[in-house]
């Protein structure tokens, strides 16, 4: 076998289970406040700032719009954000907290803090997090390009 082709040589292989583990831990903790993994991060984007288009948190998530659309709607009628047009542009979809939304925020507050605590290990703490954090921007930022 060509060793270019192991497995255990792939980069790929480990984002994407370190990816898989990382979003199974988060299950419990977010199942608790009602929300899925992706729409824990539209959450996150919307407490950072409010009234956003969709293009902009699309953007922000490194998604499509027609991959967020769907999980908006879904929000909506789960009473987390409401969607309007936009004032100067109807085409626009302006996402928004709703109070129930906002409530939430503080509900999520610890889920970082229990996330940290399963994710510890010898080479990720709280020192090396900042490096690893910058190694994976670069990654993101070269592949999307």
């Amino acid at each position: 076998m060509k060793e270019q082709l192991r497995l255990d040589n792939q980069l790929c292989f480990r984002l994407y289970t370190a990816s898989r583990l990382i979003t199974q831990a988060y299950h419990p903790l977010l199942s608790g406040i009602g929300l899925t993994y992706p729409q824990y991060l539209v959450m996150m984007v919307l407490w950072e700032q409010d009234a956003q288009p969709v293009n902009d948190i699309a953007k922000r998530l490194y998604l499509e719009t027609n991959t967020v659309t769907p999980l908006l709607k879904r929000m909506e009628t789960e009473g987390f954000v409401s969607r309007e047009r936009g004032a100067s542009d109807a085409r626009q979809v302006i996402v928004k907290l709703t109070e129930k939304g906002r409530e939430l925020e503080s509900k999520a507050s610890c889920i970082p803090f229990e996330i940290a605590g399963a994710v510890a290990c010898r080479s990720i703490t709280e020192k090396s997090a900042p490096e690893l954090y910058r190694t994976l921007d670069d990654l993101i930022s070269a592949l999307s390009k």
